[in-house]
This record gives structure tokens, C-alpha cells and sequence, in this order.
């Protein structure tokens, strides 16, 4: 494949995995900044090699090649990332656009290899799951903080929005994956919260708490 094959195919599972159902074009198009008539031309591309089941207008899906080679693809892009925080001392809001590029290397060994130094992790340092070489992810039960009642303490486990300006405000205010987030109270107006987090209290805006990850304990 192709590295914009690869994206593409990317792109659609992680469409998949929030809207689990058949994406458009139009959908793919505003993803990857581009226009339909491109996604189209892909597409038709991607099914001629049974990567992907495309109709006009009917929408398109991952054939089971192409969600294995999706998550193959998801795969090295996490592991790398894992690699750069825990090796390298990249920060959480750095590795993305490195994990871009190296997720397009072809050496399955490699990968394999990277996985085994790494001790076989199972999410990457936003708390996405990453899957195994055989196409498995072992998911964990998570909801967003913004779904949390009041009075109850949970853990951060993962991020919604992997922006940099998202990730670098979490440092700010010290959150970060593991972290004890406790929401106290919820303001009926804006849906905003009042957390303690790590013994410090702390208001987040309903769209912080749309993309917090959290674990209840």
C-alpha cells in the first residue's frame, strides 16, 4: 500500500470505531481535509484491492482485510508513540505528528520487535488501546468525565482530543493519565465541573470534561 492508502484506511477505522456504521464521503473528505471527489477515486481503489466495501452513495466499510491492516497501521502509529514518551522522553503532546511518519515503516520484525522492548504495552500514552500482532485490543471500561455525578472519584484513563493545545493544557493543570479526578459539583448552567484533582480543586469547562477519559473507583 501506499502511505495515502494507509491513511485513508486509517482514517476510515477511526470513523468506524465512533460512528459504527457505514462513513460517507463527504465524512472522510472533512477528516482529511480533502475533496470528495478524491475520497472517491480512493475508494474505488481500496476496494479493488477488497480493503474496503464501497457503493456511491451508499457509503463505505473495512472489509476484515482492511480493518486487520487498519489496525496494523494503529498499531505501529501507537507503538512508536509508547517508544518516544518512554524512551526518548518525548512529551504526550509531541509524539503524534512523529508517529505519522514512522507508522508507514513496512518491517513487520521491526514492529514485533519494538513491541517485545517495549513490554508488550497495551495503550499508548493517551490511553488509546493498542492492538497485537494478531489484530486484538484488549478494550478497557471508560466514560467521559463529562458524564460523571457528582460525588464520585474516578481515575483518568485516556484523552478524546489528542490536540497538542488539549494536551498542554492538561499539564497546566497537572492531569494526566492515572491522575484521581473528583467531581464535586455540576453546574446546571454551562455543564461545567468542579473537580479536585490530585488534592487541588479546579473548574473544567463541559468541553474539557467531553474529552477526559475517566475510570470510576
Amino acid at each position: 500500500m501506499t502511505f495515502s492508502e494507509e491513511n485513508y484506511l486509517k482514517t476510515i477505522y477511526h470513523l468506524t470505531t465512533f460512528l459504527d456504521t457505514e462513513i460517507s464521503t463527504n465524512a472522510i473528505a472533512e477528516k482529511m481535509a480533502t475533496k470528495a471527489s478524491s475520497v472517491t477515486d480512493m475508494l474505488k481503489k481500496l476496494a479493488e484491492k477488497d480493503l474496503v466495501h464501497y457503493k456511491k452513495y451508499q457509503g463505505v466499510s473495512l472489509t476484515e482485510n482492511g480493518k486487520l491492516a487498519a489496525k496494523m497501521i494503529v498499531r505501529k502509529h501507537r507503538l512508536w508513540e509508547v517508544f518516544l514518551v518512554e524512551k526518548l522522553d518525548f512529551s504526550w503532546d509531541e509524539v503524534h505528528d512523529v508517529a505519522e511518519q514512522l507508522e508507514h515503516i513496512k518491517s513487520e520484525k521491526l514492529i514485533n520487535k519494538l513491541d517485545l522492548f517495549l513490554g508488550n504495552p497495551t495503550e499508548d500514552p493517551h490511553g488509546d488501546p493498542i492492538p497485537d500482532a494478531k489484530g486484538n485490543i484488549v478494550k478497557i471500561e471508560k466514560q467521559l468525565l463529562s458524564e460523571i455525578n457528582p460525588q464520585k472519584k474516578t481515575i483518568c484513563v485516556g484523552v478524546k482530543d489528542t490536540s497538542t493545545e488539549f494536551l498542554q493544557y492538561l499539564d497546566k493543570q497537572k492531569i494526566a493519565l492515572g491522575s484521581a479526578i473528583e467531581v464535586i459539583s455540576k453546574e446546571d448552567f454551562d455543564a461545567s465541573l468542579l473537580i479536585k484533582v490530585n488534592g487541588h480543586e479546579l473548574v473544567v469547562s463541559n468541553k474539557i470534561a467531553s474529552n477526559l477519559y475517566v475510570q470510576l473507583t
